[in-house]
């Protein structure tokens, strides 16, 4: 008699804030993830000013991030990643669905993005989470060979 195969392990994942002393991990996740990856910088910047940094966390270990800011009724997520290994596994929407929730509870009324022209997997993310195209920025993110790459602007209304 052969055992039943098992149901994979559920993982148990939360969030918590970031903080400068997590970035080299964070800075390993960015640099493996994007071409043109956010600089130690960035992310200092980003927490001195105050966004809204999140961690998604199981086990100790980073699933993903992300970072919002603020504006006065409206936010703009600046940077969301999810760490190459968790990838399609549904985690990226799990950050979207707490930013929708962070955003409403500070009484936003429109979440903003930008997404590359050529993230056609991301942008369909962002589109079953009902963000919509609307509009362009022309050279908006650096490109291979010191080229540009235009950005595709995205709302989900809250």
């Amino acid at each position: 008699m052969s055992a039943l195969p098992q149901p994979p392990t559920a993982i148990e994942a939360g969030f918590e804030p970031m903080a400068p002393a997590q970035l080299d991990a964070v800075l390993a996740i960015e640099q493996s993830a994007y071409t043109h990856p956010w600089t130690r910088g960035n992310f200092l910047d980003a927490l001195a000013s105050g966004y809204q940094a999140q961690m998604l966390m199981a086990d100790g270990q980073i699933l993903g991030y992300f970072i919002a800011m603020r504006g006065v009724d409206e936010v703009h997520l600046l940077n969301i990643t999810v760490a190459p290994a968790f990838q399609r596994q549904g985690w990226a929407h799990v950050m979207l669905d707490a930013l929708a929730l962070w955003a409403r509870g500070q009484g936003a009324h429109m979440v903003w993005l930008e997404v590359r022209m050529s993230n056609e997997r991301a942008r369909r993310i962002y589109e079953t989470h009902g963000y919509r195209r609307v509009g362009e920025r022309k050279r908006y993110y650096p490109a291979e060979g010191g080229q540009r790459e235009d950005a595709v602007v995205m709302s989900l209304p809250l």
